[in-house]
């Protein structure tokens, strides 16, 4: 009986250190469900419950069709089937961006002589008030 319990004590220590350098060397955005910290900490103190858990719900997918590498990894580029269709044009050589600057330079200005004219009017009208208490 001792060595049975034995047995699997070794066993449980030795899913605990596995899961424990799995989950530490997964990226952070691969994690699922939980944080990569709360991961650890369940893993550590709730064995063997935690490890288990970590290979279920933690673990992150490998996708059943593809191979290695084949994952899109952050900073990895685009596989070439996602690879986006349109050239990218600098701002000063896009004519929709162009427009779109010009159509609103058109539109300040006329709010700029709008806020003028109002300006004026109100000046012109705090004279007129002025004029007519100084009489």
């Amino acid at each position: 009986m001792i060595r049975l319990y034995g047995l699997l004590f070794l066993i449980d220590l030795v899913m605990l250190v596995v899961a424990l350098i799995d989950c530490l060397s997964t990226d952070e955005y691969a994690v699922r469900n939980l944080p990569k910290l709360a991961w650890v900490f369940i893993i550590l103190l709730f064995s063997p419950v935690g490890w288990i858990a970590w290979f279920v719900a933690g673990r992150p997918q490998q996708p059943a069709h593809a191979g290695a590498g084949a994952q899109w990894r952050p900073g990895a580029g685009f596989p070439e089937e996602q690879r986006p269709s349109r050239r990218q044009v600098a701002p000063d050589d896009d004519p929709e961006f162009l427009r779109d600057l010009a159509r609103n330079r058109r539109a300040d200005e006329e709010m700029f002589s709008k806020w003028e004219a109002d300006l004026r009017r109100r000046e012109e009208e705090l004279r007129k008030r002025d004029e007519e208490k100084g009489e």
